[in-house]
C-alpha cells in the first residue's frame, strides 16, 4: 500500500492545477509545468484539495504509480509556487569556475577547462569561483543537472577533492602507510 499515494495536496493560493484527459498543467508565480500521468490513478480535486485513487487491482505496479504520480504533482505544485535549487562548492587546490553566457567553465584539474551548457530551464549563478548556484522549477532538471556537474570530478575518498553538494559529508579514507 502506497501510504504517499493517500496524502492529500493542498493547492496554495496563487498557483492553478488544470487536467485535460491525461496531461496535468500546473501555473503559478514562477512558471507553468505540464506533465502526462497514467490514467490508471484518478485524480480527485475537491476545492483546494487534491487526492488520488487507484483504479482496478491494487498490485505493486499500482501502488508504486500511485506514490509516484501524487509525488510528482506535489512537487510540480512546490517549483512553480517556490522553486528548487541546489548549491555546488569545488574542494581543492587551484578548482574555480565562472559563468559565460549560457555556459558554466569548470577548472577542476583536467589540463583542459571543461564546460558545460546551461539548459534554457535552469538558472545557473556563481557568487564566487568556487560555488554554484543551480536553480530551477522542475525537481528532476535541477536534481540531474546537478549530478551532472557534480560527476565531472566527483569527491575522492582521500583528500576530498572535487565538486561536492553544498551539505554533502565526505567520509576520508586513511592514504598508505609508509615504513
Amino acid at each position: 500500500m502506497s501510504r504517499i499515494g493517500y496524502k492529500t495536496i493542498v493547492i496554495p493560493e496563487g498557483v492553478t492545477v488544470t487536467r485535460d484527459e491525461d496531461v496535468i498543467t500546473v501555473k503559478g508565480p514562477k512558471g507553468e509545468l505540464s506533465e502526462t500521468f497514467s490514467p490508471d490513478v484518478a485524480m480527485n480535486v475537491n476545492g483546494n484539495e487534491i487526492n488520488f485513487e487507484p483504479t482496478g487491482k491494487y498490485d505493486n505496479k499500482m501502488c508504486a504509480l500511485h506514490g509516484t504520480q501524487r509525488a510528482n504533482l506535489a512537487n510540480m505544485i512546490e517549483g512553480v509556487e517556490k522553486g528548487f535549487n541546489k548549491t555546488l562548492k569545488l574542494v581543492g587546490v587551484g578548482y574555480r569556475t565562472q559563468l559565460k553566457g549560457s555556459d558554466l567553465i569548470l577548472n577542476v584539474g583536467y589540463s583542459n577547462p571543461v564546460d558545460v551548457k546551461v539548459p534554457e530551464d535552469i538558472d545557473v549563478k556563481v557568487p564566487d569561483n568556487t560555488t554554484i548556484e543551480i536553480a530551477g522549477i522542475n525537481k528532476q532538471h535541477v536534481g540531474d543537472f546537478a549530478a551532472k556537474v557534480r560527476e565531472i570530478r566527483s569527491p575522492e575518498p582521500y583528500k576530498g577533492k572535487g565538486i561536492r553538494y553544498e551539505n554533502e559529508h565526505i567520509t576520508l579514507r586513511e592514504g598508505k602507510t609508509g615504513k
